[in-house]
This record gives C-alpha cells, sequence and structure tokens, in this order.
C-alpha cells in the first residue's frame, strides 16, 4: 500500500532527498468527530527534514512540520498528552518558554532557528519522560501511529461518545493512511472546516473556518482565531465580535476576499457533494501552494433544530422524499426542541461577558468551570455548572 502512494507522489517514504510524509487517520464505520486520534507529517527524522529544506526551497515549513510531528507523535502515540488537570503539557511548556524568551504571540512568529530549538527541546523531553529515543525509523514510526490510533477507539471520551450515540464498540475502526498536503507552506497554503449548511440553525448557507499558513489541528486548537470562508460568515462574526467592517476587511478578510479562485473551487465542490450524498456536508480541506485539496467529507452533525430544517429544506428541493426526510429525523434529538431557551428581549437587553460556540442545546445557567471532571463532580454535589473550554 505505501509502495502504491508513493507511485502516485513520486516520492518515497523513509528517503532523505525526496521524502512522502504521510499522516494516519481513524476510519469508523461510524462518525466520531474529534474523538480519536490523528498523527501528521510522519516520516520525518534529522536527515529526511535536510531533505524536504532542500526538496520545498523553505526552511521553515520543513522545520514547523517536524516539530509538530514530535509534539503529535509524543502526546498520541509515546503517551506524553495531560490526562488531567494537574498534569503539565511538556510540548505547550516548551512551546510558552521559547515564544516567551523571543518576544512573540503566536506560533507562526517563530523564526526558523527557533523551530529548530524546538525539536531539540521536544526529543530531550520524550527522552526524559519515556527513557527512550524518538524513534527515527520511518516504518517503526508508522506502526507506532497504526497501533495508536487502533488504541484511540477505546479512549475515554470515544467510548462515553459511543454511549450517547448509541454505538457498539464491537464495531472498531479502520485506519487511513494518507499522503501529506501542507498548509503550512506559506500565505499561499492554508487548512480549514467547513458545512455545506449551518449545522446549528439549518440554515442553506454555506459556511467554515480557515487558518492561512497552518495545519488541521491548529484550527480547533485556538492558537489562532480562525477565519470566516464567505464574506457574509466573516460579516456576521464581525458584528457578534464588535469589530468594524474596515477592520474586518484588512485584518480578518474572508477566503471569498482573500482567496477568490480558491474559494470558486470550494463552492463548487462543497455543492457537488452535497448533491451526490443528499445531506449537509462536513469537509476538511486544504490549500497547498495555491492548490486544493479535500481531505475528507462526512454527513455532518447537528442540532435538532437544524435537522428537522435540513429534512424540510432537502425535501423541498427536490433532493429526498418524504419517508427519507421523515427517517432523517432522529427521535432523540427532538427531544432537543423542547429545552428552555433565553428570550430574545431579553438577549438584547443583556451585558455581553464573552462569547462561544454552544456545545449543548438550550439555555442554561450555573457556576463556570473548565475540567469535565470537575463539573462531574460539582453536579453530584448539586451544583449548577456550565462548562467552559
Amino acid at each position: 500500500a505505501i509502495a502504491h502512494v508513493e507511485t502516485l507522489m513520486r516520492s518515497k517514504f523513509g528517503d532523505v532527498e525526496n521524502p512522502l510524509l504521510v499522516s494516519v487517520r481513524s476510519g469508523a464505520r461510524a462518525s466520531m468527530p474529534g474523538m480519536m486520534d490523528t498523527i501528521l507529517n510522519l516520516g520525518l527524522n534529522d536527515e529526511v527534514v535536510e531533505g524536504l529544506t532542500r526538496k520545498t526551497g523553505n526552511a521553515r515549513f520543513a522545520w514547523d512540520s517536524y516539530r509538530r510531528f514530535v509534539q503529535m507523535y509524543g502526546d498520541v502515540v509515546l503517551g506524553m498528552k495531560p490526562v488531567n488537570k494537574e498534569d503539565v503539557d511538556p510540548f505547550e511548556a516548551i512551546i510558552e518558554d521559547v515564544k516567551h524568551a523571543k518576544g512573540v504571540k503566536l506560533d507562526n512568529e517563530l523564526e526558523v532557528e527557533d523551530l529548530k530549538e524546538l525539536v531539540k527541546k521536544f526529543k530531550a523531553a520524550v527522552k526524559e519522560q519515556t527513557g527512550k529515543d524518538f524513534p527515527t525509523c520511518a516504518y517503526e514510526q508508522l506502526w507506532g501511529a497504526v497501533c495508536a490510533v487502533f488504541n484511540s477507539w477505546m479512549n475515554e471520551r470515544a467510548i462515553l461518545y459511543r454511549k450517547m450515540e448509541g454505538i457498539p464498540d464491537e464495531w472498531g475502526t479502520a485506519v487511513s493512511v494518507q499522503a501529506m498536503v501542507f498548509g503550512n507552506m506559506g500565505e499561499s497554503s492554508a487548512t480549514g472546516v467547513c458545512f455545506s449548511r449551518d449545522a446549528a440553525t439549518g440554515e442553506d448557507l454555506f459556511n467554515g473556518e480557515y487558518l492561512i499558513n497552518a495545519q488541521g489541528e491548529d484550527v480547533v486548537a485556538g492558537i489562532r482565531t480562525p477565519q470566516q470562508i464567505t464574506k457574509i460568515g466573516s460579516q456576521r462574526w464581525a458584528e457578534l465580535a464588535g469589530v468594524s467592517e474596515e477592520e474586518r476587511a484588512s485584518k480578518y478578510p474572508s477566503m471569498e476576499e482573500a482567496m477568490p479562485e480558491i474559494y470558486k473551487e470550494l463552492d463548487a465542490l462543497q455543492t457537488k457533494l452535497e448533491n451526490h450524498y443528499r445531506d449537509m456536508q462536513d469537509m476538511e480541506f486544504t490549500v497547498q501552494e495555491g492548490k486544493l485539496w479535500f481531505l475528507q467529507t462526512r454527513n455532518g452533525k447537528r442540532t435538532g433544530a437544524a435537522m428537522v430544517k435540513i429534512a424540510v429544506d432537502l425535501l423541498h428541493q427536490g433532493m429526498i422524499d418524504e419517508k427519507t426526510a421523515l427517517m432523517r429525523c432522529e427521535p432523540n434529538k427532538l427531544d432537543e426542541l423542547l429545552h428552555p431557551v433565553f428570550d430574545k428581549t431579553a438577549l438584547k437587553q443583556a451585558k455581553v461577558l464573552t462569547r462561544g460556540l454552544p456545545a449543548s442545546p438550550g439555555a442554561a445557567t450555573g457556576q463556570i468551570v473548565f475540567f469535565a471532571d470537575d463539573a462531574a463532580e460539582w453536579h453530584a454535589a448539586g451544583k449548577r455548572v456550565v462548562m467552559v473550554r
């Protein structure tokens, strides 16, 4: 299988001069977004990163990819990811120390020598915590990643998600090994997620977020604020955030404005995918030096209200029949429509302290809590809580 990918990509896995890098992802029978583990940029070591630099002529990209790989592999495969609130993430602590020493706030402001320093310190942290050197053989890295992704089927969050969604444990998962494409190769590269319809309201509006010069995990990690894909989405975001139109257009332009040709291609493809699957699509994509690549698509998760609206709209648009529309309305999600909501008039008069994305239906009041264990403990003690991440 690797040989086939090597032929397609005209590069060789583990080769110093013309390296093939891969990602290792889960592929469960039922979509479980964010529940299982992924490793990117696999196949790098101290020699291969120099070859990647020569091949691309972009040292910053090569070393940025390397430091990301060591961190992700350490977290997922070598078990260095924090498991509770008392644990300190050694990689994030190192990054913060280096950024502070260099006087920068964002990861993408670090220079090549800074990234080399990060890799050196990351590998030292691996040695200190595991007692072993970071693996340098590409195939050893690959098998470690494959086993880790299989094992993530039984991690705590995946088990809880399956229980909530009624997904049998015995289904198991597949593991996909894909050739890498890179959104962190400069200002003509980007990564993002998008939806063919609004997952919260069901509105027939293409929407999503993207980041220039970034990789997939950056969009959801909160390291940088993602920008909106569509102009109307960007304008709506700016209104909620209290950002002027002038500032929005100059500092936070939509992909529709910043990368118009890529946006047109993306919009056409999302329409094609929704028409093919006849359902709202949740898509991930990467732009590598001006070329659009789709990484995956799946039927998107949605709120109860969005579920009903999307089913009715698809029926009226002639994409599905009445029986299919009815079957798309899951009884357990209809319960969401009965949850209490805030009065719209009162909301307009309320003083807003901060905003976020809702992870649960309805409205709630309570004490803010930042860790799941604390939320469960406080709830068991009879406290009303609102979890914020």
